[in-house]
């Protein structure tokens, strides 16, 4: 049995991969502070005879040196969640990203120095690739932010520095960590509140309420299943050639977000109008967005032998039922 800690294991793809590893024999440790994560997500496996939740600050150092002390291995999943929240807090966004990181890796370098067996999982994000033109973004490419007074660029930068620091840990130490760039990862419990776009376009298609598309709708993004984001996390933490390195995770199959409003109101059947919404009166007035943000899979697929299940179509069917159908 491996012992597992979990950070920000209380939020949307957190608590799926906490009932992944408790389904998997691990036994998990989940620490969070439950500012936008919640300890009912987790409510299927309370009780659990190998689970034990605590809620805290991944930033106190003292509760870091504490929950690392003899995990074998750490999901560091814990971080500022979506753009409306990063627009409006960008420097409580670099402070929750970078700081934690790095103390939970300073505390597992000191075990490996040790000579003790652990290995790292850094969630990162395709926002790393800030605003860089290409129509495909692989794990080589520029990194290419806005200016410094557009703040929604914060969010990624700090998590840039999040993998430099992982990379820095693994190239000086030997430390085994494996960096997933995450792009935009939908399932149960996902919460509209921060901005996630299929969730919002959910509960309006079946409210019979209009569907707020940011923009012109014909900015492009690809969206996966969190059960197939996770099997791909799972697998890379297995896999020896995986450490030491960078892959994008998530589905490479492109929808405009304006077609993602209507394939969704069709599958509702719902009478939802879709309303146009400029990024000056979501968010703020210097807010930029990203016309096109499509991974490039090739690293992943050459790695692990694992293939996404489900499709969009799919996956909006999953979240209407589990909309019509929330649990008890």
């Amino acid at each position: 049995m491996k012992h597992v800690l979990v950070t920000g294991g209380a939020g949307f793809i957190g608590s799926h991969l906490t009932e992944a590893l408790l389904a998997g024999g691990d036994a998990v440790t989940v620490v969070d502070d439950q500012s936008t994560g919640d300890f009912r997500n987790l409510a299927a496996v309370e009780g659990h005879p190998h689970l034990t939740c605590l809620e805290g600050d991944i930033g106190d150092r003292k509760l870091v040196e504490q929950v690392t002390a003899r995990v074998d291995h750490v999901y560091h999943l814990a971080a500022a969640v979506g753009v409306a929240l990063i627009a409006r807090q960008p420097k409580e966004t670099i402070q929750r990203n970078i700081h934690p990181t790095e103390m939970l890796l300073d505390a597992l370098v000191t075990r490996w120095r040790r000579g003790e067996e652990v290995r790292f999982f850094l969630a990162s994000t395709s926002e790393v690739y800030g605003k860089n033109p290409k129509p495909l973004f692989s794990e080589e490419d520029d990194l290419v932010f806005g200016a410094t007074t557009r703040a929604r660029w914060s969010y990624g930068a700090s998590k840039a520095i999040d993998e430099f620091l992982a990379l820095a840990c693994h190239r000086e130490y030997g430390l085994p960590v494996v960096i997933g760039r995450f792009f935009n990862v939908v399932g149960p419990r996902q919460s509209g509140a921060y901005g996630m776009v299929l969730p919002r376009f959910v509960s309006a298609a079946l409210a019979n309420q209009p569907l707020i598309v940011h923009d012109d709708g014909r900015q492009v993004r690809c969206f996966a299943h969190v059960a197939d984001v996770l099997v791909a996390v799972r697998q890379l933490m297995q896999a020896p050639t995986a450490v030491g390195r960078v892959f994008n995770i998530g589905s490479d199959e492109p929808v405009a977000i304006g077609d993602l409003a209507r394939q969704v109101i069709a599958a509702a059947g719902s009478a939802s109008p879709i309303q146009l919404l400029s990024y000056a009166e979501a968010y703020d007035r210097d807010f930029e967005d990203v016309r096109r943000r499509v991974p490039d899979l090739r690293r992943l697929k050459a790695t692990i032998a694992h293939r996404n299940q489900y499709d969009l179509d799919a996956i909006i069917a999953k979240l209407l039922a589990a909309a019509r159908n929330p649990p008890a």
